[in-house]
């Protein structure tokens, strides 16, 4: 009797990369045990008895999971080849909180995750890609990630492809698992450490070498996985608990990122920001227009030094964010007959994390200072040229430094709700089900300034010979920073302001799938065995997005916060009615073992407005029982998300390298520059962005038309004996009309290498000449449909495993990916440029590197004892600056490409992991492992992008916290 339905697969020669499966529950003898004949595959609808798709799909198993090591599901996938770096617990400047999974580098909101074959909802009312925190790691069965479109499939989103976690079901008895794990890592000096060490002589106060770590940034989590049969056995249900906490790591924690690092012809140098501890005071107008200063211990000003005054603000950033976290996941089935089935799933997590960065204070606000300030000394005014009748107009940047680190907490809690029936009627499988599902968030704000506070206590009158606001509001403090030391906890309670967001994502669908295999009706061909198959179905799915902030955030109020936050809110539905079919053309003939042809189908109707069809066609051809070939074509949509679509406009900040047009000598010439906005009067005395950041005009839009793909897969398996396989898989992924900003970077560029209004009309200059010092100095950058991105390469898999007699069993897994192309055409009509190999700010981003490999060697041992050695190999990347794409090296052809030598390459990583297991009775596991066993170090850079970089290197891409250390514990009943 044929019971249904599990959206999996099976593919365990045809993935590739399959290392190994182990069962981790006791199944429940009878709802558990019922013969699963006929099921669907990942990126098909189609029930089916043969457990081999036509599109490629990389498996990893409960087994793989547990000898990984990691205990964040982000951390799991980024070990994969496919798999491209995002937001996870090593972001902090740019943290959203969420964790997400980027496939093919194509972005997260490109991938579309799913739990036991349904849409996981949006994340949170800032980052709509869905959160993998809402997904437990140890009640993982497996991981399913299908490369290429499967929009036709799924809907919209599924742009890159699709990760389907299937989760542990029809669970009998209880599981009990602990685990912990941190961090020993010896600081093995270098060029960094000893910057640090020579800076710290004559200022301890920022920069101080750490000493070696036993064991830091420790992760523990526990679980408790019970279940039962019920009802003579026609039901199951199995509930999880889980709780996880990780501590904080801070990039003083490690000898190489002690110091935020420059470069220089020479090598690295430590760098930082102009907004430093003793302030920055920069005259606008008098005598020394232009000229930069700081105050001594005396109050005296002195010329600001680049090389010695700027600020480490790199230590007191986050490497790790703290976190903790509570799920519960429950998931029941009842079999009313043999031929009908009800099931429910529940699923809920609590997650808080704290993101923390340096500390904020006044980044360029202007102040008028006059003779009697009582917080002038005689020096700083006669510097100044500060008279009893001329007033100087300075710029004041300054450090926070007694208030502590800003601070973002983050919270995301979800709740999902599925309930369904599935069965048979005759041939006929049926599934129709509803889920609702809602995130709740919320962030806070700590230890910024507020700007409209900066400027009243900046704005000092002298007042019976004591210092007052010019303002004369009854609460506001006068703040002193032309003195060190004389910053009151009065002046910060003044100063020092909370911001606030909340919002939530709902999201609710309801559907009905049906299909069979017609041969019943004797629909095949005379030329195959099996009938033709198909699957018709129809959704209907609301997304609704909400986000509140308090009037400072909403304002823009936080100084250091980049800018505004407006609220968003908006919502869309979207109608889809879709098809599938199998045709099984030639079977079991001479040189056609098995020739079979697939095709599908989507029509989607948004409430938007937009209209789209998508479809996709597979080909699978086994001229033997050893050889099968596969190939698809698919077109795929992505409709814009709720924050592209309603994100009101305000100011937010982008990173560059400088700005052509600043300085005492501008690298731009004045007929250039005078495109942008610059004035014949403001050419050659423009400040330049101490911190490499400048404000942009962002916002959604509401004519936004849908992303469209078109991808292609092909590949061959090739089975030539019994416990081997090999795959290789080809993909090639295009999308058109993306929806994204055009880098503010590249819109500078283009007007002052051209002159076109369309570009010069987005850039607005202050009244300094500025793109950063004043609000109104900014470069317009909204969501718009842009060029294109692409991407192709090639998937290697292999899998052996050789048995050894009174040995044991060896295995060996390989799972590799080469990366030929990922372009992007940010203009349309103005070329694209190519990322494989480079890295580097705003256009290329994280490493991309061209070969990416793991390999791994199992030994299951006669005594009970499993071994596994994996090799993680990542290629060198160069910086993006060194390409001959004039996109990419902003036309520079000399040597280096103006760039320094110790930026130009990030070097290649191969870690070696091991892991031992060790099972007593079959009901009782310890396991200890070690990732990256050699403790190497990251490769470093000074050109970071904001977000991704951190710490002078990319911790989501590359081991940077040294050698891990983790230890787990089963038990079974």
């Amino acid at each position: 009797m044929e019971k249904i339905l599990s959206r999996s697969i099976r593919m365990i020669c045809a993935s590739g990369a399959v290392l190994g499966m182990q069962a981790h529950a006791q199944q429940a003898p009878g709802a558990g045990e019922a013969p699963m004949v006929k099921v669907e595959v990942t990126g098909s609808r189609i029930p089916t008895a043969n457990l081999e798709g036509t599109s490629p799909v990389t498996t990893i198993t409960a087994k793989d999971i547990k000898t990984d090591g990691v205990r964040n599901v982000e951390s799991l996938l980024n070990n994969m080849p496919q798999v491209f770096a995002d937001q996870g617990g090593n972001v902090v400047n740019g943290a959203t909180g969420t964790a997400t999974v980027n496939l093919r580098g194509l972005g997260a909101e490109r991938t579309l995750v799913l739990v036991n074959g349904k849409r996981l909802p949006m994340g949170s009312p800032t980052n709509t890609a869905a959160d993998l925190n809402q997904i437990p790691a140890p009640l993982i069965k497996r991981v399913e990630v299908l490369t290429g479109g499967a929009g036709a499939v799924y809907g919209s989103d599924a742009v890159a492809g699709v990760v389907n976690f299937i989760m542990q079901r029809d669970f009998q008895g209880i599981q009990v698992e602990a685990n912990v794990s941190g961090f020993n890592h010896q600081q093995n000096g270098g060029e960094v450490a000893e910057l640090v060490a020579k800076r710290g002589a004559s200022n301890p106060s920022q920069f101080a070498v750490p000493g070696d770590k036993g064991w830091d940034g420790k992760s523990r989590d526990a679980s408790i996985l019970m279940g039962s049969n019920f009802a003579d056995n026609k039901g199951n249900a199995t509930l999880f608990f889980s709780y996880k906490k990780e501590d904080e790591l801070l990039q003083a924690d490690r000898d190489f990122s002690a110091c935020t690092v420059s470069s220089t012809a020479t090598g690295f140098a430590c760098g930082g920001s102009g907004t430093n501890a003793t302030g920055r005071i920069q005259a606008l107008d008098g005598p020394q227009k232009g000229k930069v200063y700081t105050v001594d211990g005396s109050g005296n000003a002195r010329v600001f030094n680049n090389a010695l005054d700027q600020y480490n603000f790199g230590p007191l950033n986050h490497y790790q964010r703290p976190s903790e976290r509570y799920g519960f996941n429950a998931n029941i089935h009842y079999d009313i007959n043999d031929k009908m089935r009800l099931y429910s799933d529940f699923s809920f997590h609590d997650d808080r994390t704290t993101g923390q960065i340096a500390p904020g204070g006044i980044f360029g606000n202007s102040a008028t200072l006059r003779y009697d300030n009582p917080f002038l000394s005689q020096q700083l005014k006669d510097t100044l040229g500060i008279t009893p009748t001329n007033p100087v107009e300075v710029v004041v940047n300054r450090r926070n430094v007694e208030g502590g680190g800003r601070q973002s907490e983050y919270r995301n809690t979800s709740f999902r709700e599925l309930f369904g029936i599935q069965g048979e009627l005759g041939i006929w499988f049926y599934d129709v089900y509803a889920q609702s599902a809602k995130v709740i968030y919320s962030q806070s704000e700590q230890n910024y300034f507020s700007s409209q506070r900066i400027d009243k206590a900046l704005d000092v009158i002298n007042v019976n010979g004591k210092a007052a606001c010019a303002s004369g509001d009854a609460g506001c403090v006068p703040y002193n920073v032309y003195q060190t030391g004389a910053v009151t906890p009065e002046m910060l309670a003044y100063l020092q302001i909370p911001g606030m967001r909340k919002g939530s994502t709902e999201q609710q669908f309801q559907g009905a799938t049906i299909g069979a295999d017609l041969s019943e009706y004797g629909w095949k061909l005379p030329t195959a065995k099996s009938g033709i198959g198909v699957s018709f179905g129809f959704e209907h799915r609301r997304e609704k997005l909400e986000l509140m902030t308090d009037a400072a955030t909403q304002a823009g109020d936080l100084s250091g916060s980049g800018g505004p936050t407006g609220g968003v809110s908006g919502q869309y539905s979207v109608r889809d009615y879709f098809g599938e079919t199998k045709i099984p053309l030639i079977e079991d003939m001479p040189f056609a073992k098995q020739l079979q042809l697939e095709g599908s189908y989507r029509h989607s109707n948004y409430s938007t407005g937009n209209k789209t069809n998508t479809f996709g066609l597979g080909l699978v051809w086994s001229p033997l029982d050893e050889v099968r070939f596969r190939g698809t074509y698919q077109k795929a949509v992505r409709a814009p998300n709720l924050i592209e679509l309603y994100t009101p406009q305000g100011n937010n900040l982008f990173d560059m390298d400088a700005d052509p047009c600043a300085g005492e000598t501008p690298s731009a010439s004045l007929a250039a520059c005078q495109k942008t906005g610059v004035t014949a009067a403001q050419y050659g005395s423009i400040s330049d962005s101490p911190a490499g950041q400048y404000n942009y005009l962002q916002g959604g839009s509401t004519a936004l038309a849908p992303e469209k793909s078109k991808s292609k897969t092909f590949g061959v398996v090739l089975t030539p004996m019994r416990d081997l396989s090999l795959t290789v898989d080809y993909f090639d992924i295009k999308v058109d009309d993306k929806i994204d900003k055009i880098d503010p970077a590249t819109t500078l560029s283009k007007c002052l290498a051209t002159g076109e209004a369309r570009f010069c009309s987005l850039i607005t200059r202050d009244r300094t000449g500025s793109l950063w010092l004043f609000d109104n100095g900014r470069i317009i950058g909204t969501q718009q449909n842009i060029g294109s991105q692409h991407t192709r390469g090639v998937d290697i898999g292999a899998n052996y495993a050789l048995r050894a007699g009174e040995w044991g069993r060896f295995g060996i897994a390989f799972n590799g990916t080469y990366l030929d192309k990922l372009t992007t055409e940010e203009i349309k009509g103005e070329g694209s440029y190519d990322c494989v190999g480079y890295y580097g700010a705003n256009k290329c981003e994280s490493p991309n590197p061209k070969w990416r490999h793991k390999l791994r060697g199992t030994w299951s041992t006669p005594w009970n004892v499993d071994v596994a050695l994996t090799w993680r190999h990542i290629n060198a990347v160069k910086l993006q600056n060194l390409s001959d794409n004039p996109l990419l090296n902003d036309g520079d052809l000399s040597e280096g490409h103006g760039t320094n030598p110790v930026d130009r390459e990030l070097g290649k990583r191969d870690y070696l992991d091991f892991a031992a297991t060790y099972t007593y009775k079959r009901n009782y596991t310890l396991m200890l492992g070690i990732n990256n066993v050699f403790d190497r170090d990251p490769p470093l850079t000074s050109q970071l992008a904001t977000g991704l970089g951190n710490g002078n290197t990319y911790p989501s891409t590359y081991d940077a916290l040294g050698r891990r250390i983790f230890l787990s514990a089963t038990a079974r009943f």
